[in-house]
């Protein structure tokens, strides 16, 4: 049986406006850009650039005059008409010359790896057949020159996707013929192979010859550093052994790797989002905001509005439903160059107190000058949620005199030294690392070692802590550190 009940209910959501906010906080400055050329192109109300005012169309004070008098029912125009004509978004602190031309950042054309290996393919004498079976296997070579597929499912390939019946042993001969290419090592299934492939073309020396029979018949012994064993093995001394040791750690694990860095590093360009500058023990912060235009309404629109709500009497269908479309394009203008306000806004205040919480770092530029900080602790100053804190220093940089630093690298967690005095695991993990590198490298510290180490210096902290630093550093386990 069907009935009606009243429920009261509180929800908290989102308007379109804050979640417009929202999405812009977490754009990099290269992404705001995008964005913003982006909406110009889908929003016809929307401009770029500051508006010549004529004198007879505004007052004193540069405003518009106007005489329209409409009542509360009845659309506002003073929204699109007064203060958005001059965009105020570019904050004050934003100190860049407002006549810098923007400059699209050229990309080198070079070849890929790939085009690499097809260019000495083409220089090799191979029937139609074979060379397009050679590209294939080509095509198949990820971007660390590895062919990490089994021969036989690139035969399987062939017949479904080509037609061409190939058998296993054809396509092996082929593969000889690219692993002969460059880079060495190029088309190898696996890191022994690869090292293999190198090996083969070094000279005859004896260091040579030492590390092929290592590679290839004590990989796995190698790879854990047991280098007791080996030298057992072989009955080498120890001299011998380093030189061949030495043979091995110059070949390149990842030939392709030139190629794709090299790719990498030219679209890895930062644009940092703010600028710190350090003059006389003075702090200025300033909004990098060089290739973000200015916005404003645009005024054609707002004309057409006036039009439309001016001639309410002689309005058709069409034109009522024209007047809605401008209006949604005005309102959506407005929203949009509000959100940059206040994304600008945000993103300073945000700036600010991490200067302030770190303003001996970024007056000296020494590492030890952190202070622990949370993302709590700059939420508690700012009165923004600590949500809006993450998006703000996620994937943001500042340039300082220094350097450019990620926003991430100002957080870390707080500790107790032994005199109960607050200290940055940052702090922690730099001790960590000058232990690391001034131990015995033919005994390497293990991690209990290291945690008594610390507790030497007065710093306590577990043995897992400790570990758990180390992988963050990127330093491996004291098996794989140990040298002879």
């Amino acid at each position: 049986m069907l009935k009606q009940q009243l429920q009261q209910k509180l929800q908290q959501k989102l308007s379109p406006q804050q979640i417009q906010v929202i999405r812009l906080l977490e754009l990099t400055a290269i992404e705001l850009e995008e964005r913003i050329k982006q909406e110009l192109i889908d929003n016809p109300a929307l401009d770029e650039g500051r508006e010549e005012h004529e004198n007879s169309d505004t007052d004193d004070f540069g405003n518009e005059e106007t005489d329209s008098h409409e009542s509360a029912e009845e659309i506002s125009m003073g929204d699109y008409l007064t203060e958005d004509d001059i965009p105020d978004y570019k904050l004050e602190a934003d100190n860049f010359s407002k006549d810098k031309k923007h400059e699209d950042i050229p990309f080198s054309g070079g070849s890929s790896f790939h085009d690499f290996l097809l260019k000495q393919l083409g220089e090799r004498e191979l029937s139609e057949q074979d060379a397009k079976i050679a590209e294939y296997i080509i095509g198949n070579i990820d971007d660390n020159g590895y062919l990490q597929r089994p021969l036989s499912a690139i035969s399987d390939d062939l017949i479904f996707q080509v037609g061409i019946d190939i058998s296993a042993e054809h396509l092996e001969d082929l593969l000889q013929i690219i692993q002969d290419f460059e880079p060495a090592g190029v088309g190898a299934s696996n890191l022994r192979e690869c090292l293999l492939l190198q090996l083969e073309r070094h000279e005859g020396t004896p260091a040579a010859l030492l590390a092929y029979k290592i590679i290839d018949n004590s990989f796995e012994e190698f790879t854990k550093k047991h280098y007791d064993k080996i030298q057992k093995l072989y009955n080498v001394s120890e001299e011998e052994l380093k030189k061949a040791i030495h043979e091995i750690t110059m070949l390149n694990p990842k030939p392709g790797s030139s190629w794709s860095d090299s790719f990498s590093d030219g679209m890895s360009h930062i644009i940092p989002d703010f600028i710190v500058d350090s003059h006389d023990g003075e702090l200025t912060l300033t909004l990098n905001n060089s290739n973000i235009p200015e916005l404003r309404i645009n005024r054609s629109y707002t004309s057409m509005l006036e039009d439309y709500v001016g001639n309410k009497k002689n309005q058709t269908r069409d034109k009522k439903d024209a007047l809605l479309f401008v209006k949604q394009k005005l309102d959506s203008a407005q929203w949009f160059i509000d959100a940059i306000k206040q994304r600008q806004q945000t993103m300073l205040n945000t700036m600010q107190v991490i200067i302030d919480l770190q303003r001996d770092f970024f007056l000296t530029g020494d590492e030890s000058n952190l202070k622990p900080m949370i993302l709590k602790d700059v939420a508690e100053r700012t009165g923004y949620d600590i949500s809006t804190i993450s998006r703000v220093s996620n994937s943001k940089y500042v340039q300082t005199n220094f350097g450019i630093f990620p926003l991430k690298y100002f957080f870390s967690e707080s500790m107790q030294n032994e005199s109960g005095e607050e200290i940055s695991s940052r702090e922690i993990k730099k001790i960590l690392q000058q232990c690391i590198e001034g131990e015995d490298k033919r005994k390497p510290l293990a991690d209990d070692k290291l945690c008594d180490l610390l507790k030497e210096k007065g710093y306590i902290i577990a043995r897992r802590t400790v570990a758990k630093y180390r992988e963050q550093l990127g330093i491996p386990v004291a098996r794989l550190r140990k040298e002879i």
